[in-house]
């Protein structure tokens, strides 16, 4: 085997796992994009409910705190 094809040899291995690891990350680009449409979704009616319990609690105080009539 001639000499000059040693170091290509060397070099093959830390090639191939940078060739892989770029495609590797260059696939999953996609579904973070779906989980995070997802995520945003939950956050969206999570927020929602949390807004809905805020008023009850704000119109449950303010009924509790009216002064009564005699």
């Amino acid at each position: 085997m001639p000499q000059s094809l040693y170091p290509l040899l060397l070099l093959a291995c830390p090639i191939g796992m940078g060739l892989m690891m770029w495609l590797m990350l260059r696939g999953g680009s996609h579904t973070p994009r779906r989980n995070d449409s997802l995520r945003e979704q939950a956050e969206l009616a999570e927020l929602a409910e949390l807004r809905k319990e805020i008023a009850e609690m704000r119109t449950a105080q303010t009924h509790t705190h009216q002064p009564s009539r005699n």
